[in-house]
């Protein structure tokens, strides 16, 4: 009994200490009730799960204890799935994924608004970087090393 007692509490600890080591990504719906009682800077992070940079940057930036204590303490963190079917409400709007009526990989209402490009295609990943007034400070279309990913952060 004791042993059992004793790999409870060293499975509850690896789980809390697990939790710590990732980032805390929201949901925009979560994001909408969360900037209503504090505001502060916002991460939005826009992929696919046929992206092969999404995938690495995942494994890669997106791991990072600098980069995750950064996000976790400073930001508010959004990942979604650009290809998305769900409805989401954000703002009082409801935002749905038309295309993917008509098309295989349709990309999400949200997604196009946000990550959007005049006369240029939505490419990903999409990484967004918005202000305490929801304002865009910094959107990139591009892989994003380690490296870059800290200076974006930081800027």
């Amino acid at each position: 009994m004791k042993k059992l007692i004793l790999l409870l509490i060293i499975f509850c600890f690896h789980s809390i200490n697990a939790q710590k080591n990732e980032i805390e990504w929201i949901s925009f719906e979560v994001l909408d009730d969360t900037l209503k009682k504090e505001t502060k800077p916002v991460l939005i992070y826009f992929y696919t799960d046929w992206c092969v940079y999404c995938k690495k940057m995942d494994r890669n930036a997106f791991k990072d204890p600098e980069i995750i204590s950064s996000l976790n303490q400073n930001f508010y963190a959004v990942k979604m799935n650009a290809e998305s079917t769900a409805e989401i409400e954000f703002e009082g709007q409801i935002f749905v994924n038309e295309q993917a009526k008509t098309k295989r990989n349709g990309i999400h209402q949200i997604a196009m608004l946000l990550a959007g490009r005049q006369n240029k295609p939505v490419t990903f990943p999409v990484i967004m970087v918005l202000d305490k007034e929801f304002r865009v400070k910094i959107k990139s279309h591009e892989y994003l090393t380690t490296d870059q990913m800290k200076t974006l952060i930081k800027g």
